[in-house]
């Protein structure tokens, strides 16, 4: 098992819990997770901790096929973060949003700020990166917003992050590229998308599958092969073939940065606060 995010710590107690038999979970409205290793009230769990309710939950998963991204106007939205510069290795992904200054891409928080250092500085954004080809260009990120509930105390259900990016030969990232739109509180079960960066590759990976609800704060997706640098990744939904962009739901981070386990990953539930966030970074 691997972990994507930064919090090393925290994903290892999360496995000890998990060992033990028990699971995390973070209340609505963010704050701290909460520890349980009960059932739910008037569960009737078998001989192997299995109730009628976790039955129907594993029988409603969708199991997506990851595979090579191939290149396209969708996935070329879609970019490696790097430190500096295209010539080191690649830690998560972006890609480009709809803003009125066609300048912002979207992310995990846990990329971009560090709740006990800051904003990480000398970032940047590359599109379409493919083994060392930069066909998009490179784009240094300018300013980082993320939520107080993340940068105060790495609040699992605001991990999530605007960035707004450089202007490169007088033109804006949404110009050249195009963008997906910003969806919020489009409920728990949508079909998706999928891209990104995995760090050990340098190529990206997509992946077609349905979300789920980890909790009334979480999405969950199940989708193998999401490795570390794919934090970040975006979850798209309603693909418009006219336009060649769709809407972006969700992105790999949240519920231990991202997930534990490279086959299920996790996003922060893209609802109130998360639209308040984007109106803050574009306003």
């Amino acid at each position: 098992m691997t972990t994507r995010g930064t919090g090393a710590a925290a994903a290892v107690f999360a496995l000890v819990l998990a060992a033990a038999g028990c699971t995390t979970a973070a209340g609505p409205g963010g704050g701290a997770p909460t520890v349980t290793s009960a059932p739910p009230a008037g569960a009737a769990p078998d001989s192997h901790g299995w109730n009628r309710q976790r039955l129907r939950d594993a029988a409603g998963r969708h199991t997506g096929v990851t595979r090579t991204a191939k290149p396209s106007v969708l996935n070329g939205l879609v970019g490696a973060v790097f430190t500096r510069n295209a010539d080191g290795d690649h830690f998560c992904t972006a890609s480009v949003v709809d803003s009125a200054g066609l300048n912002l891409v979207v992310t995990a928080a846990h990329c971009v700020w560090d709740p006990g250092l800051g904003r990480r500085a000398d970032l940047v954004f590359v599109p379409g990166y493919r083994d060392g080809e930069t066909p998009s260009g490179v784009w240094p990120l300018l300013a980082v917003t993320v939520d107080e509930g993340w940068s105060d105390h790495a609040d699992p259900d605001v991990d999530v992050a605007f960035a707004v990016v450089q202007a490169q030969g007088g033109r804006q990232v949404q110009q050249v590229l195009g963008a997906n739109r910003l969806g919020v509180n489009r409920g728990y079960r949508l079909p998706v998308k999928v891209t990104g960066y995995p760090s050990s590759s340098g190529v990206p990976i997509t992946c077609a599958t349905t979300t789920a609800r980890q909790s009334p704060t979480q999405l969950r997706i199940d989708c193998p092969d999401y490795t570390g640098g794919t934090s970040g990744s975006p979850w798209v939904t309603d693909f418009d073939p006219a336009t060649r962009t769709g809407t972006v739901v969700g992105v790999i981070g949240g519920y231990q940065e991202g997930g534990a386990s490279p086959d299920t990953s996790y996003s922060s539930y893209f609802g109130d606060r998360v639209q308040a966030l984007y109106d803050r970074a574009t306003g």
